[in-house]
């Protein structure tokens, strides 16, 4: 011990008298660095306008798509606040008024301005109203009727296009029954009717298929017994199998169960064989929905862990379960309602904050690998007003599909949630476009991401290419 206290000491000596290694450099080695800083500056310097050039070039071409420029107009929204209402000097007394905001008055069934975001079925529009000056176009929020001019039923749902049929399916919650609370002061429920099924050729002329899976009336004990709830139903097509393969979040009346459920169909109409239930990899699983990649792997992604945390995984090569392989994302940010979609290599999502029925601000996030890690790019809504853009234009996501003939231009699906009466719940399908910088740098490394950003744009009216985008080249 003591001959090492001694050289410790002839270090710390011999260490003490050197002189500061900047002056022992040599005029070259000042040269060498000097000249190795320059050449990465300008390594730097060169990938970030290779960069900016290639987000231009390509934000450029998009843009010059006559569609495009069309989908991207951005429209304002003034709401003006409806006066308050008169109360008693003893209510004044007790409990002063505070000003109202606007996400109350919407989830206020008897706000003066209701009509405002639930249109009544004056409004509706779909292929049974008269007029071509409307055909193909999108009116978000109000009443979107099929080809029997009733209002269409398929919430929380998901977009499966077919390639046998050449035909697309829109699979979703079937509420068609009264909305009541399964306990006092509960969420707001709808009794278990099934899922719902439409096709379409063109994305906008639904027919109704019917009810493919429908609820258990008698065993109790069942998952689709209608006393539970079946929420966020998403369907893929396995070509090994030849199976159509529907995934859901299954859950009792209070939300404790949160599992997923399985069933699987010969045809896209159905009927669906529930197969069983299951906690993912373990864990509680509630908002979720699935992705079925280019390679023709599929992804099972769910809001798990008390919504603090979103898992992600692959599916066997049947569809039908998951693999043990799982990432955590996004931990500890408390999202749902995932809605991932695909572009130029490049994996998007769309979520939201975990708020119940009222609304809130999504978030887009984006990754190179679909395992992750995940990159918060910011709010993608564009529009409105201020309040809209917080709230997703007061609806939650659901959906991405792309807008058929214009790459680059997606169709963002959410819902908008009435909890007064979750039957009338109405669709926003609004343009969403990936192109431009991102707006928010990276949360795990320096500086921006090389993807683009992603952006909602606002329409009270907006059309889809002749027929459906297919001829649009």
């Amino acid at each position: 011990m003591k001959k090492i206290h001694t050289s410790l000491k002839k270090m710390a000596k011999s260490k003490h008298n050197k002189k500061p290694a900047l002056l022992r450099c040599s005029p070259f080695s000042l040269v060498s660095t000097l000249a190795g800083c320059v050449f990465m500056i300008h390594l730097i310097m060169l990938y970030s306008r290779n960069y900016s050039v290639d987000l231009e070039v390509s934000s450029r071409l998009l843009t010059h798509h006559p569609i495009v420029r069309e989908l991207e107009r951005v429209e304002e929204e003034n709401i003006h606040m409806p006066p308050p209402r008169k109360r008693s000097a003893r209510a004044i007394k007790r409990k002063p008024k505070r000003p109202t905001t606007l996400v109350e008055e919407f989830l206020d069934e008897n706000s003066q301005i209701r009509h405002l975001f639930f249109p009544d079925i004056k409004t509706a529009f779909g292929p049974t109203k008269d007029g071509n000056d409307t055909l193909h176009n999108f009116f978000p929020g109000k009443i979107w009727l099929d080809t029997e001019g009733n209002p269409i039923q398929a919430h929380g749902g998901g977009i499966l296009y077919d390639e046998r049929s050449k035909s697309y399916y829109w699979y979703g919650e079937y509420k068609d029954g009264p909305t009541y609370l399964s306990y006092k002061n509960g969420p707001a429920r709808v009794d278990i009717i099934g899922v719902g099924c439409y096709s379409s050729q063109d994305l906008w002329t639904w027919k109704n298929e019917g009810v493919v899976l429908a609820a258990e009336e008698t065993d109790e004990t069942h998952d689709l017994h209608k006393s539970n709830v079946l929420e966020r139903p998403k369907v893929i097509y396995n070509s090994e199998t030849g199976k159509y393969v529907m995934w859901m979040h299954i859950d009792d009346a209070n939300y404790t169960k949160a599992s997923v459920g399985v069933a699987i169909s010969d045809t896209p109409t159905g009927p669906f064989d529930y197969l069983y239930s299951k906690s993912p990899h373990g864990f509680d699983s509630r908002d979720m929905t699935i992705f079925k990649d280019d390679d023709n792997v599929a992804y099972l992604i769910y809001s798990s862990e008390d919504n603090s945390v979103l898992h992600i995984g692959p599916l066997t090569e049947d569809y039908l379960d998951v693999k043990p392989v799982m990432k955590r994302i996004m931990v500890g940010q408390h999202r749902e309602a995932p809605a991932i979609f695909k572009h130029q290599n490049t994996y998007y999502m769309i979520t939201s904050g975990c708020t119940g029925w009222a609304p809130n601000e999504a978030l887009a996030h984006a990754a190179e690998s679909i395992m992750g890690p995940w990159e918060t790019l910011g709010n993608p809504c564009v529009g409105g007003n201020k309040v809209f853009r917080l709230t997703t234009f007061f609806s939650q996501s659901t959906y991405v599909i792309p807008l058929p003939g214009v790459p680059g231009a997606f169709i963002f699906m959410a819902d908008r949630w009435n909890p007064a009466d979750l039957r009338d719940s109405r669709y926003l399908w609004l343009p969403l476009i990936v192109g431009g910088p991102a707006d928010r740098p990276l949360e795990f490394t320096f500086g921006f991401p090389m993807w683009s950003r992603v952006s909602v744009y606002w329409h009270r009216q907006w059309r889809l290419p002749l027929g459906g985008g297919k001829n649009i080249a």
